[in-house]
């Protein structure tokens, strides 16, 4: 089948931005699942590669599925009360990280979404480990909050307060978070406007690559390795960041 014009297929993507894409998304979400976070780390760097006006809508959507699949299979074991918390900081935060998504242009945007992918994993490969009290939960939901709405990256600070829960404790609590912080972040967006066709197509045509992300996701679970796998999904992230950095000032 012929191109269009410019070898432009689907919203505006040549056929190999298309499967960059779909392959980061169904990488993301099965980090995502396996996990609890990873797929606004992954793909928000690669998406301001690609188009930078699929960001952050469009992974918010995206996570926004794979978190409530997550928390459906993890059901009953989320610490609601941190969640609520968590939720109670993350308000203010989409508040502030509206203002960001409308104020800066697309190339601050971009460098900010490096910056933050930069900062998570110094701040973790420091070893931090924050204490897992009130204060610091409703701390790190507004950071989240702040992150996750202007950049769509809002797992590393709740990940690092939650660290000490187990892997299925983990899983549900941050996907419950996430959930509905994500809902929060995408309404504030589209009360300022900042969420078009655009983007809901981009979503459309790239959920198919989320659900396979989630459906590979339970049988090789198990066979994961979670450190090599969140290291590997670390460097990838940071490759990305370095790539878009380095793309803003050439």
């Amino acid at each position: 089948m012929p191109l269009p014009p410019g070898g432009r297929v689907l919203v505006g993507l040549t056929a190999s931005e298309f499967v960059l894409l779909s392959v980061t998304v169904g990488a993301g979400a099965l980090l995502q699942v396996s996990i609890g976070f990873g797929l606004g780390m992954l793909a928000a760097p690669v998406f301001s590669l690609v188009d930078p006006s699929l960001t952050p809508t469009v992974v918010l959507l995206l996570a926004t599925g794979v978190t409530a699949t997550v928390l459906v299979r993890e059901r009953g074991r989320a610490d609601l009360r941190g969640c609520g918390w968590a939720l109670a900081g993350r308000l203010p935060g989409v508040l502030a990280g509206t203002l960001l998504v409308v104020a800066l242009p697309a190339r601050y945007l971009a460098l900010l979404i490096a910056g933050v992918v930069l900062t998570g994993v110094t701040v973790s490969l420091a070893g931090f480990v924050p204490r897992q009290r009130r204060s610091a939960v409703v701390l790190a939901g507004l950071a989240s909050g702040l992150m996750g709405t202007a950049t769509s990256i809002g797992g590393p600070p709740m990940a690092m307060v939650w660290q000490r829960l187990s892997g299925p404790e983990l899983r549900a609590t941050m996907s419950a978070f996430f959930l509905v912080g994500s809902l929060m972040s995408l309404a504030a967006l589209t009360a300022a406007g900042a969420v078009g066709p655009h983007a809901l197509r981009g979503t459309a045509v790239l959920a198919p690559a989320a659900v396979v992300g989630v459906l590979l996701a339970r049988p090789l679970t198990r066979r994961l390795n979670v450190r090599r796998t969140r290291t590997a999904a670390t460097a990838l992230a940071v490759a990305g960041a370095v790539v878009l950095v380095l793309r803003q000032f050439l």
